[in-house]
C-alpha cells in the first residue's frame, strides 16, 4: 500500500500525528516536498517531539525514514533533529537516508527572507523567515546548491562563493549585514561531515519498495491551501503540496498512490498573513487557541483561529482524490455551547466558490454558516464512534456528507493512541 497524508487546510491540521498512525505499518515514511517552515509534533508517551524535517513515522520500530528530493534542508536544523532522535535511543544508521537532488538552505537566503519582507513594509506576507522563497527562487533559477554539490566539496566552494558574492551585493542594498563566505564554508564542511553518510540516491530505493509491494507512507509537510499554485498566492508556500507533488518530490508514480487521507482540524487555524473568511476575533478564539496550544510549531507564533471552512475543504480533497478523512483536534471544540462551519461564500449577494476566489475575494466575501450545537462530555478517552455524544456525532456525519468521503480516523486527544478508527 501507498497512502499520502495531505493537510486540507491552511497547514497545522495535525498530519504528524497521522503520520505516525499509518507509519507503524509502514516500511518507509518520505517527505517529498517543503522544508523547515513546516513543523509536525509527535507525541510518544509523556514526551513531546517537534520535527521540521525528518519525517513524523521515524518513531516507528521498523519503519525508514526518506527526506525526498523536494525537500529543501537547513543543514543546522537538521542535525539538530538528528541529535533529539539519537538522544532518544534511535539509532540513524540505515533508517534515515537523504536524497543528494535536495536542494540546501544557505545562509544568503534567509537574510535575503528578511531583507524581502522588511522592504514590503505593512504590505508583508508573514513568512516564516527561514529562507525558504528565496531558496526555491534559486532552484528554478538554476542558482541553487544540491546536496550533491555539497558532496562534491570542491565544486560546493566553487558555487557557494559565486552565489554568496551576487546575494551579498543585494544584501547590502537592503542595508543587511553581508554572509561570512569563509565562516560560512568551514561550517558546511563540518555538516558534510556528519551527513555525507545517509546521503543515497532515494529513487532506487522508492522504485524496490514499490515492486516487492512493501508499504509506503509520504507525508505531505504544508496545507494544501498554501500551494504555491492553488493557494490565494502569493499568500502561500514556495512548493507545490497537493498530492501531485509526490511525483515530482519523490519520483513516484501518481498511479502507484492506493490512498490519500485528507486531515482536517475540527476548525481552522493559520500562522502568516493573508485573508482567513472564517477567522474569529473574539475571546471565542482565545479560548481556542489555548485550549488547543495554537503557537507555530516552527515560529512560535500564535495561530489565527477560525470555523471550519468546509467550502474551502471541499476543493482541496477534490483536487487532491482524497480517500478517506482524517479528523482531528476533535477534544478542543468540547464545552462550546455552539459551533459554526461554513458551508459555502457570498459575494456582493452572490454565491462564489473557493475555486474563483483570490486573495482580494476571499478577503471581501460573506460566509455562509450552519450551526451546529456543542456537547460538554470529555471525548478525549473515547474510542468508539457510538460512544460520542449525540451532538458530537452529528457535527461529524455532516462534515462527512457533505465532503462526499468517509472518515477514516477521527483524534480526539494528543496521544498517539488517542483515536477512533472507523
Amino acid at each position: 500500500m501507498i497512502t499520502v497524508v495531505i493537510g486540507t487546510q491552511w497547514g497545522d491540521e495535525g498530519k504528524g500525528k497521522i503520520v505516525d498512525v499509518y507509519a507503524s505499518a509502514a516500511r518507509y515514511t518520505v517527505r517529498f516536498h517543503g522544508g523547515n517552515n513546516a513543523g509536525h509534533t509527535v507525541v510518544v508517551g509523556d514526551k513531546k517531539f517537534f520535527f521540521h524535517l525528518i519525517p513524523s513515522g521515524i518513531f516507528q520500530p521498523n519503519t525508514i525514514a526518506v527526506i525526498a528530493n523536494g525537500v529543501i534542508l537547513d543543514l543546522e536544523v537538521l542535525l539538530g533533529e538528528m541529535k533529539l532522535l539519537t538522544d532518544a535511543g534511535i539509532r540513524l544508521k540505515h533508517k534515515l537516508i537523504i536524497s543528494p537532488r535536495c536542494h540546501i538552505i544557505l545562509p544568503y537566503h534567509k537574510a535575503l527572507d528578511h531583507a524581502y519582507e522588511n522592504a514590503r513594509g505593512k504590505n508583508k506576507l508573514g513568512t516564516t523567515g527561514r529562507g525558504i522563497g528565496p531558496t526555491y527562487a534559486d532552484k528554478v533559477s538554476y542558482n541553487g546548491l544540491r546536496m550533491y554539490e555539497l558532496i562534491h566539496w570542491n565544486t560546493f566552494v566553487e558555487k557557494f562563493t559565486f552565489q554568496a558574492g551576487i546575494k551579498n551585493k543585494i544584501l547590502k542594498t537592503f542595508g543587511v549585514e553581508p554572509v561570512d563566505v569563509t565562516g560560512s564554508l568551514a561550517k558546511f564542511k563540518k555538516f558534510r561531515t556528519i551527513i555525507a553518510p545517509y546521503v543515497v540516491d532515494t529513487y532506487p530505493v522508492l522504485t524496490k519498495a514499490i515492486v516487492k509491494k512493501e508499504s509506503i507512507v509520504l507525508e505531505g509537510a504544508h496545507g494544501s491551501m498554501l500551494d504555491t499554485d492553488w493557494s490565494p498566492y502569493p499568500f502561500s508556500t514556495g512548493s507545490n503540496t497537493l498530492v501531485g507533488a509526490v511525483n515530482i518530490g519523490a519520483g513516484i508514480p501518481v498511479k502507484n498512490i492506493d490512498t490519500v487521507i485528507g486531515v482536517v482540524k475540527a476548525y481552522l487555524s493559520r500562522v502568516g498573513g493573508g485573508p482567513l473568511p472564517t477567522e474569529l476575533t473574539d475571546k471565542q478564539a482565545d479560548v481556542i487557541r489555548e485550549k488547543g496550544h495554537e503557537y507555530g510549531t516552527t515560529t512560535g507564533r500564535p495561530r489565527r483561529i477560525g470555523w471550519l471552512d468546509l467550502e474551502a475543504v471541499k476543493f482541496t480533497t477534490a483536487i487532491n482524490g482524497v480517500t478517506k478523512i482524517a479528523i482531528t483536534k476533535l477534544d478542543i471544540l468540547n464545552g462550546l455551547p455552539e459551533i459554526n462551519v461554513c458551508v459555502g461564500y457570498t459575494l456582493r449577494g452572490k454565491k462564489i466558490p473557493y475555486s474563483s476566489c483570490g486573495y482580494e475575494e476571499l478577503a471581501k466575501l460573506t460566509p455562509v454558516y450552519k450551526t451546529f450545537k456543542g456537547w460538554r462530555e470529555d471525548i478525549s478517552g473515547i474510542r468508539k464512534f457510538n460512544k460520542l455524544p449525540k451532538n458530537c456525532q452529528t457535527y461529524l456525519r455532516f462534515i462527512e456528507t457533505f465532503l462526499g468521503i468517509p472518515l477514516g480516523i477521527i483524534s480526539v486527544g494528543a496521544e498517539r493512541r488517542a483515536n477512533i478508527y472507523l
